[in-house]
């Protein structure tokens, strides 16, 4: 399993965002303190697996007394970055583009959409958020720092607007086209598989019928 440069698993990281979530949900339902047991039943990690995955980014608990739900969200946001703010474009305007700018737990986790691109200049506005010609991407990028490219394009395209948008400056890509990026060091990818999880569901509905 790949490890990051502080020589965290991949594993271990994206465990943190269902951390995040849980103790969100704590939190709004007013509970100041959880143990890590506790933890264990809401999550499905187990307890000692709980304790491992925090103490790689310090000691965040004490010892009879639990996890401050407050206080270790605000950890877990630091080590997640949301505690930061990226700005964000979304490249291709169809219906998963909207349905994305249109999301707003993106500016909740800190990414904040400021545009939209397309190959069609004729796209009215998506939820205030103005549609621009793909022409102007990389200009765009530049002159407004944006740190973050979500491509929503068709599988042939995908390769060249993740090349622009890198030589653009961007250093972070979410890519939903169903084609695997690879970027160079210094540039984050995460490549969404729709289909992938959409096969996994069909498995497990074979195995219950």
């Amino acid at each position: 399993m790949p490890k990051n440069a502080r020589g965290i698993s991949e594993t271990v990281i994206r465990r943190m965002p269902v951390y995040h979530r849980y103790l969100k949900e704590l939190i709004d339902s007013g509970i100041e303190r959880v143990s890590s047991k506790e933890l264990s039943h809401i999550t499905g990690f187990s307890a000692s697996q709980i304790r491992q995955d925090l103490n790689n980014f310090g000691g965040f608990g004490q010892q009879g007394y639990g996890y401050n739900t407050k206080a270790l969200k605000e950890q877990v946001d630091k080590i997640l970055g949301i505690d930061k703010t990226y700005n964000s474009i979304v490249i291709g305007a169809g219906r998963l583009g909207q349905a994305i700018a249109r999301y707003k737990g993106f500016r909740d986790s800190g990414f904040n959409v400021i545009s939209l691109f397309d190959i069609k200049e004729d796209i009215e506005d998506i939820s205030g958020i103005k549609v621009r010609s793909i022409k102007c991407l990389e200009k765009y990028i530049r002159d407004e720092k944006v740190e973050v490219a979500i491509i929503t394009v068709p599988k042939e395209f995908c390769e060249d607007v993740a090349k622009r948008v890198i030589d653009a400056g961007v250093k972070g890509i979410w890519n939903f086209a169903p084609y695997d990026l690879k970027a160079p060091a210094g540039v984050a990818v995460e490549n969404i598989r729709l289909n992938d999880s959409l096969l996994t569901l069909s498995y497990f509905m074979k195995e219950i019928s």
